[in-house]
Formats: C-alpha cells, sequence, structure tokens
C-alpha cells in the first residue's frame, strides 16, 4: 500500500467494498482492476480521521445486509445489480437513499486512481487515458495568451512563522482561533496594531510545495472529514477547508459583494435591509469600506476571459439565448458575468494557469488565497502560527464568563493543554467549528439560526469537444436574484463523484468527459439550521426545494438553448432529460422527481449564522462589532455572524466583516 499507511479498512470490509465495485463497473472495461480501486480507497481513508472511517466502515456492513448478506456476497453480479437498483438507486426510504451516496466512494475509488508521487509519474495513468484527459504540464501552451505551467513556492509561508508543538507559549496576548477568510484578516489587522497573536488552527499547513495533483491525496488532507462531511440527517455535503488558510485554500477566490450594482441582480433580496429588521442594523457605508479595502489588498478584478473561454463562455453563451426568448422579468434582470477573483491577470505572481485543481489546492503557487495575504501579512508583523491544534473551550476569569484568560486546546490529538491570553480572543473557526467552540465555553444561543447557500451540480453532453477541464474551476455566473448559476468543473475524481447515474449510464458519461459542459445552480436556505451534539442538523422545507425545482429547470434550459444533447442533473436516481423537451416538460419532471431532499444530492461550502449580530442579547450572539454579549474580550470574526443568508458566494463578505471588527480599532485597549 502507497504511503506508508496501515489499511483503515480490514478484509471483510474490503470484500465488500470489492463486490460494490464489481457491482457499479462492467468488470471487463475496466482500465484498472477491482482490487486497485479497493486499495485507491483504502490509501484515501487511511488520510482521513478515525471517526469518519468507522462510519463508513459501518456502512459497508449494513449496505452488505440490506443488498442480501451472503447473497450479495456470493451470487452472481446479475443478482448484485438487481439489489442495488430496487434498493439503493430506485429506493424512497430515506435510510436507503443515504446509504446509497456510497457509490461516490466507489467512484472516487476508480477515478482518482494515481500512481507514484508525481505528474510525471501518471504521464500513462490508464484511467486518466480513458478518459482523453490531459494533466496540466502536459497540455498544448502554444497558443499567445497561454502561460508555461511551472510550479513556484516564492509566496509559500516560511517555516520560521508556525510554533512547534515543543515550544507552546504559557501566554500571548491574542489568540485568533482559526486561520480562515475571517481569522486571517483578524490577525493581520491586530498584529498590524503591534499586539502579540497567535492564530490557532486545527488543520495542518500545506503550502504549494506540498500539494499535489493527486485529487484523493488532497481532498483527505485539506477538507474537514475528508470531504465527506455531511449534514446530521445525510441530505447535504458540508464542505469545508481545514488546514492553514481555512477554506481559502481548497476554494475559487470568489470575491462577490451582497450589493453592487450591474453585478448583483437589482430584485434580489437585500441583505443589510434583512440584518437591519432583525436587529443588526451594519451601516452600509462602513461594509462597503471595507469590501473596497480587503479587494484592494487581494487585487480582486474580473477573470481574464481566456481563462473560461471553454466552459465559461458555454454558460454564458447559452444564458444569452434562452434570455433572449423569456418572458420571465427576472430573466431579463439578471447580470450574466464573469466572476471577480482575488488575482489580477496584470499580475505576473497572481496569473493564474487554469490548471483547473483549485479545489485541491494550488500546486503551482498562484492563488492568493489567506497563506499569500493576509496570514504573510500578520507574520511579518510578529504573529505566528500553531498549526494541528484543537481548541475546544475558551477559559474565563470566573463563573460570570465576562473575561477570557486563554484557551483550552490539543495539539496532534495529543493531552489538553492550556495557552492564556492576556488581551483577548478572537473566535473565527467557522459557522460550524466557532458555534461548538462558543457552546462548550457555556455562551447562551450560539449555533442557532445556521444558514447556508445550497449547491447542485448539472453536467450536460455537448455535441462537441467542450474540454472544460483546461481552465479555471469555475468562471462565470448567472445572477436570477432567486438563485444563482454558475459555472463549474472538477478534475476526473471530483468529477465522477458530481456526475449523477449507476453502472454502464455513470461509464459512458466519463467516457465522454471531454464532451461534458458544467454547471450548478447556489440557492439560499436562510437560517434552519442549528448544532445538535456537535454537528450541523439542518431540514430544507418546500420553499427551498421549490426554488431548487426552478433553478435547475432554468439551467436545462439554458443548457438545450446552448445546443446540449442531454442533461444529467444530480438526481439519485440518475434521470437524462433529452434535447426537444419542452419547456413545460421540464417544468413537470422537476415537479415530479423532486419532493424531497434525499432526492437529489446537494451541497454547500457557505454555512453561515450561528452566532449572529444582534443589538439584543437576547437574539443574537454578539454585538455589532462583534463582542460577545456579556464579555469584555471575545469577539467573533467569520461567517458564523451573519444574521441571515447573504445569497452569494460568502467569502469576500466574511473578510469584509472581519475588517470591519479589527482594522484600526484597538478591541483589546
Amino acid at each position: 500500500m502507497g504511503h506508508g499507511m496501515q489499511y483503515p479498512f480490514n478484509r471483510f470490509q474490503a470484500r465488500i467494498l470489492r463486490k460494490l465495485t464489481t457491482t457499479l463497473f462492467d468488470e471487463s472495461r475496466m482500465v484498472i482492476s477491482p482490487d486497485q480501486v479497493v486499495d485507491n480507497i483504502q490509501q484515501q481513508f487511511a488520510l482521513i480521521n478515525r471517526s469518519k472511517r468507522l462510519e463508513i466502515g459501518l456502512s459497508l456492513y449494513a449496505i452488505m445486509i440490506l443488498l442480501g448478506g451472503p447473497f450479495f456476497m456470493w451470487g452472481s453480479r446479475a443478482f448484485r445489480r438487481r439489489r442495488v437498483e430496487r434498493r439503493l438507486q430506485k429506493t424512497r426510504i430515506d435510510l436507503l437513499q443515504d446509504i446509497a451516496r456510497l457509490r461516490g466512494v466507489i467512484y472516487a475509488g476508480y477515478y482518482g486512481h494515481w500512481q507514484g508521487a508525481s505528474e510525471a509519474d501518471n504521464a500513462g495513468n490508464p484511467v486518466l487515458a480513458s478518459l482523453h484527459y490531459t494533466l496540466p504540464a502536459q497540455r498544448d501552451r502554444s497558443q499567445p495568451d497561454d502561460l508555461p505551467v511551472e510550479r513556484r513556492f516564492d509566496k509559500d509561508l516560511p517555516n520560521s512563522v508556525f510554533v512547534p508543538e515543543s515550544a507552546l507559549p504559557a501566554e500571548v496576548e491574542v489568540i485568533v482561533i482559526g486561520s480562515g477568510a475571517g481569522g486571517a484578516v483578524a490577525a493581520a489587522n491586530l498584529a498590524s496594531q503591534g499586539y502579540e497573536v497567535l492564530v490557532i488552527e486545527a488543520g495542518s499547513h500545506y503550502p504549494s510545495s506540498r500539494i499535489s495533483l493527486e485529487e484523493s491525496r488532497m481532498s483527505a488532507r485539506l477538507f474537514k472529514d475528508g470531504a465527506i462531511q455531511t449534514s446530521r440527517n445525510r441530505d447535504i455535503i458540508v464542505f469545508q477547508g481545514q488546514a492553514v488558510g481555512g477554506s481559502t485554500v481548497i476554494n475559487n477566490g470568489i470575491c462577490l459583494r451582497v450589493e453592487q450594482a450591474g453585478l448583483v441582480h437589482e430584485d434580489a433580496n437585500d441583505v443589510l435591509a434583512s440584518w437591519h429588521s432583525a436587529g443588526a442594523p451594519v451601516p452600509k457605508s462602513e461594509l462597503m469600506d471595507a469590501y473596497t479595502h480587503v479587494e484592494n489588498t487581494l487585487n480582486v478584478a474580473p477573470l481574464d476571459p481566456r481563462m473560461g473561454r471553454h466552459n465559461g463562455h458555454h454558460l454564458l453563451d447559452g444564458w444569452n439565448a434562452y434570455a433572449a426568448t423569456s418572458t420571465d422579468p427576472l430573466d431579463a434582470g439578471a447580470p450574466a458575468m464573469w466572476f471577480r477573483k482575488n488575482w489580477r491577470s496584470d499580475a505576473p505572481q497572481n496569473k493564474c494557469i487554469s490548471c483547473g485543481y483549485c479545489n485541491t489546492g494550488c500546486p503551482y503557487g498562484r492563488k492568493n488565497a489567506m497563506p499569500e495575504s493576509y496570514l504573510a501579512a500578520a507574520t511579518g508583523n510578529g504573529a505566528r502560527i500553531l498549526a494541528d491544534a484543537k481548541v475546544s473551550r475558551i477559559l474565563w476569569q470566573d463563573v460570570s464568563r465576562t473575561r477570557a484568560t486563554g484557551v483550552e486546546l490539543r495539539v496532534n490529538d495529543g493531552p489538553r493543554q492550556v495557552i492564556r491570553a492576556s488581551k483577548g480572543v478572537v473566535v473565527a473557526a467557522g459557522a460550524i467549528a466557532s458555534s461548538n467552540i462558543l457552546k462548550d465555553s457555556g455562551i447562551e444561543g450560539s449555533g442557532r439560526g445556521i444558514s447556508l447557500n445550497i449547491a447542485c451540480p448539472v453536467p450536460a453532453l455537448m455535441p462537441h469537444d467542450v474540454l472544460a477541464w483546461d481552465e479555471d474551476q469555475m468562471a462565470t455566473y448567472v445572477d436570477r436574484a432567486d438563485f444563482l448559476i454558475e459555472s463549474h468543473f472538477q478534475p476526473p475524481m471530483s468529477m465522477a463523484t458530481l456526475v449523477p447515474g449507476w453502472f454502464e449510464d455513470h461509464f459512458e458519461r466519463m467516457l465522454n468527459y471531454n464532451r461534458l459542459a458544467s454547471a450548478g445552480v447556489l440557492f439560499p436556505a436562510d437560517r434552519l439550521g442549528r448544532i445538535k451534539k456537535g454537528k450541523l442538523h439542518f431540514e430544507l422545507e418546500e420553499a427551498e426545494l421549490d426554488v431548487l425545482r426552478r433553478a435547475l429547470a432554468t439551467l436545462t434550459k439554458v443548457y438545450f438553448a446552448a445546443g446540449a444533447l442531454e442533461v444529467y442533473p444530480a438526481l439519485l436516481v440518475g434521470q437524462t432529460l433529452y434535447s426537444g423537451m419542452s419547456d413545460a416538460e421540464i417544468d413537470d419532471f422537476y415537479a415530479n422527481a423532486i419532493t424531497e431532499p434525499d432526492d437529489v444530492v446537494l451541497s454547500s461550502s457557505h454555512p453561515q449564522g450561528g452566532n449572529a449580530i444582534n443589538t439584543d442579547p437576547g437574539k443574537g450572539v454578539i454585538d455589532l462589532n462583534h463582542r460577545v454579549h456579556g464579555t469584555d474580550n471575545v469577539y467573533v470574526c467569520d461567517a458564523s455572524v451573519f444574521p441571515s443568508c447573504i445569497r452569494v458566494n460568502a467569502q469576500l463578505t466574511t473578510m469584509a466583516m472581519a475588517h470591519r471588527a479589527t482594522h484600526e480599532k484597538a478591541i483589546f485597549g
């Protein structure tokens, strides 16, 4: 087994995985063996935390029993397939629908096949060759606007800014919990004021020099729970980064404001007005000034169209063709734009080479995420970073919980330790983790009213090659007011988990990898979640499902307007929509296909809320200045402070809110 690790699944569990593999795949058409698929799965899960491995291991036993026990293990492939079709693919039982999602593990084991350690080792990778997929270093770069594929590490944080486990400080002035969009901005601002700042991050440090194109390894290392974290009811996959830099290391650098003329639909929900009416009158002028400051710091600018020259243009062209015949006024007023991102085409050190691997880290050192920007600024002013350290709770001076004196933490899952904070604590670990920390620290009301921007992917088969993987993963978007449509594409392993379908259908769709265009819908689910026993409990309601149906129907019509032959919405059953269907037929299809959340694959990368701003301590956890109500020196600076869902990608607003709270403000006296 690779990487010198122990197998996480025992021999019987491995046999179940093999049977699932030979059920989902026609062995005669596989270009690697079923045993190799199982070994790939073993390698990936060896890198994921023990609790998630145990959960999947128990699910394997459950799936074996539900599919026939010994008959599944020793019966024919035809028998196993019939069982899978009836009990997993076409089931209406919630438990079985949840278990059916294990198909993604098998597909990841096949399409995530990786040989050796380097990109060069995979020049003859049989799985990639079967898809006619070309790794970045082997792509044709002969066009005038193409950039050479070369790695650079000059923006990586030096080892000297990291605190070794053997030299933990007994006390610092300010502790910042979390190094993502909010924590990094707060740390940089506080360090610039002369505070002694220690940033504590639960994840490891993965600079560009440690990032590779091996999707399975990077997903396991850079995402919470190896990118298979879900809500408690398993209805929604929740993607969150767990590394120095947080989710900015594995996102696409999208920077959208909640309000901006020409870039946000005029009929969209007025986010700041909603906050004001809820008791959180955040001054618009302050937030807009903070946006400007962050955008200038990160060199935010519209994406260079060459970086979306394939898939990105398909969405814009399809939207323009669709909207030209639509009678819906929301369609007529919808901005269809190139994303604004945190790099400029005229900044050589940030020039993206369009490798398509943003979501598993940037191996080429081009991304301008938190480690390359705000954390670099923070450490340049003396801040230090403690990685692989999980804070369990805040410590208080007395039972009144008025003044924080430090934090309790574990480093590398070791014994509990304490680091004191003489000035104060900033909590910025993300909506879920920050809520858990505050709840476990005795803060009343934390973990309630959590919102999600929920995404659902939809690939489509075009009549020609698209080569969507040879560009920026997310290039263009349409703001339809009640939902967004965003172009996106993934490298083979991740794309295989997004492409719906079972058996030969899925296999054929992946063989058409080069002809797939891809986009997804993004819609708000406002304040429907709460933290329950440490995990996110989230229940979608009929109103959200109605928006989802409408959004998927619209995107399907856009694809057909762009010339698509077939559309593959991310439905559990894996149905296909065909060119020539009328608008009414498309609408009816989604009305019948989606009756509950388990019918469709949903995900979110934007958890928000849980510790909402409110002037009334009875209605929110923090005040307008981000200080926890009733405390002197505990602040929250991440997306958990949002009083309601902001509807668009959350990165820029998280940074702006953190900036507003900490820039040139002596919050600790």
